[in-house]
């Protein structure tokens, strides 16, 4: 099995799967509601110091850098 990383460690245009969120409640549940539920693939569009722009699957959401460390993803 593969180890699980932050999405923060993710280059640009890099598929990886999420495998869980590491946060409170209310915080798997934003991201649960943008889409990003376990096992979905998506990737990094845009990193320009800020927050990180992702594709997952037909839409663009936007995750904070603190959000970013506590989602866990695959490759």
């Amino acid at each position: 099995m593969t180890s699980s990383f932050p999405l923060a460690m993710v280059s640009i245009g890099e598929e990886v799967q999420l495998e869980s969120i590491r946060g409170g409640e209310k915080l798997v549940h934003r991201l649960t509601a943008l889409g990003l539920t376990p096992g979905v693939s998506f990737s990094i569009v845009q990193d320009a110091g800020g927050p990180l722009l992702l594709s997952v699957l037909d839409s663009r959401i936007a995750v904070g850098r603190g959000m970013a460390q506590k989602v866990m993803v695959t490759k």
